[in-house]
């Protein structure tokens, strides 16, 4: 059974969110806070409702990691294609869905590495060397941690 998500939400998560999307959406705006942030566009499973939701990623080569202990990230599964926007520009991705322990931890380990603002997000600790601490990476897998790898289509 998970714990409590370990990730921290801002006060205002909300209203931080829907600034974002806006952002996101716009060509000339969203290539700022798009070096660092995609826009999902992902429909609940059972109650086929619609979200919206700006995530960080790491680049992979074409491939952009994402991870979420949030539910949201239950929607989505290997071989599901959704739309995204990404550097304001509507694409569609294809799905890889990683929810096993080394999958996650290796996902984890990689966008923590790149971001740091993910790593105190997931309240997962970096060294000197900039190493992420495999006990709070464990911790983050045991609350629920899930990573996803997006390959944006052209």
């Amino acid at each position: 059974m998970s714990e409590q998500p370990r990730a921290q939400t801002l006060r205002f998560q909300g209203a931080v969110n829907r600034v974002m999307r806006a952002m996101l959406r716009t060509p000339v705006l969203g290539k700022l806070p798009g070096r660092r942030l995609v826009l999902l566009e992902i429909v609940g499973r059972r109650s086929g409702r619609e979200f919206e939701v700006p995530v960080a990623y790491t680049r992979q080569g074409n491939d952009l990691l994402i991870g979420t202990p949030f539910g949201w990230g239950r929607n989505l599964r290997t071989g599901d294609v959704i739309d995204i926007v990404l550097m304001g520009s509507h694409r569609r991705a294809d799905v890889v869905t990683y929810a096993d322990h080394n999958g996650v931890i290796d996902a984890y380990d990689a966008m923590c590495r790149d971001n740091r603002a993910f790593a105190n997000f997931n309240k997962v600790s970096i060294d000197k060397q900039g190493r992420p601490d495999p006990d709070d990476l464990e911790a983050a897998f045991r609350a629920g941690a899930r990573a996803f790898r997006l390959t944006p289509r052209p």
